[in-house]
């Protein structure tokens, strides 16, 4: 997500368990409106590798606007959420809704105003990057 992140030079090489709970960091100033939760599943800057958390939103808390080089995938796991793609409307997510932003695509995710929202997301890396951040999303634009 940012440099403040745990982003290794490249996944394991081995098989890797994350418990439940372990390694729970809050995430940067400077990506969202709120604080959220994150657990790194998989870390990398190498070319074409996955980086993968698993986060854990408050109500009304969302993502500012970003990017991934190579398109990034949502696994909505709990709560409801809202995913908005520049230049659409915003569209409500719930448990079991997956979510595809295709490479290059300005969007903003996060929890709808009344819920808490959990999901996975994976992005695989280029020229050592998985996400570029942009401005914050507007308070209309994210209470749709």
């Amino acid at each position: 997500m940012s440099d403040s992140f745990d982003m290794r030079a490249a996944c394991p090489t081995t098989m890797t368990v994350h418990r439940a709970g372990d390694g729970l960091a809050a995430v940067p100033d400077g990506i969202s409106n709120g604080t959220f939760l994150v657990q790194m599943l998989l870390s990398s800057r190498t070319e074409s590798e996955m980086t993968a958390m698993r986060a854990f939103v408050p109500p009304g808390v969302v993502t500012h606007w970003h990017s991934h080089p190579r398109g990034q995938i949502l696994f909505v796991l709990d709560g409801v959420g809202l995913v908005q793609r520049e230049g659409d409307s915003p569209v409500e997510v719930r448990a079991g809704d997956a979510v595809w932003f295709a490479p290059d695509e300005r969007h903003w995710h996060g929890a709808a105003p009344s819920s808490p929202f959990s999901y996975i997301s994976v992005q695989p890396v280029k020229n050592g990057q998985a996400v570029q951040w942009f401005d914050p999303v507007g308070q209309e634009e994210a209470r749709r």
